[in-house]
């Protein structure tokens, strides 16, 4: 966690995403941890989700960086999204 610490508020919302790629993957697997196992997800949803945990406005990077990186899955029509639990 250490890691992305610096992108983190004092509410670990993420402040900027990282430029490194690795700093992404870090920052997109703690993302990842606010996702209940089990449950499917609207867009919308994610999208609300990702809102809460970060504050730069950009909740369609975020999210298509979590589905391109396998921490999301997604349905064909991308109606539903759920948590990947073997990626993480």
């Amino acid at each position: 966690m250490s890691v992305i610490s610096p992108f983190l508020d004092e509410s670990g919302r993420l402040i900027q995403y990282p430029a490194r790629r690795a700093k992404q993957l870090v920052a997109l697997k703690y993302l990842a941890t606010k996702f209940e196992p089990e449950r499917r997800y609207t867009e919308k949803e994610v999208n609300d989700l990702l809102n809460q945990w970060h504050m730069f406005k950009d909740w369609a990077l975020l999210r298509r960086d979590l589905h391109d990186s396998g921490f999301l899955g997604r349905s064909v029509d991308g109606s539903a999204y759920w948590l990947n639990e073997e990626v993480n």
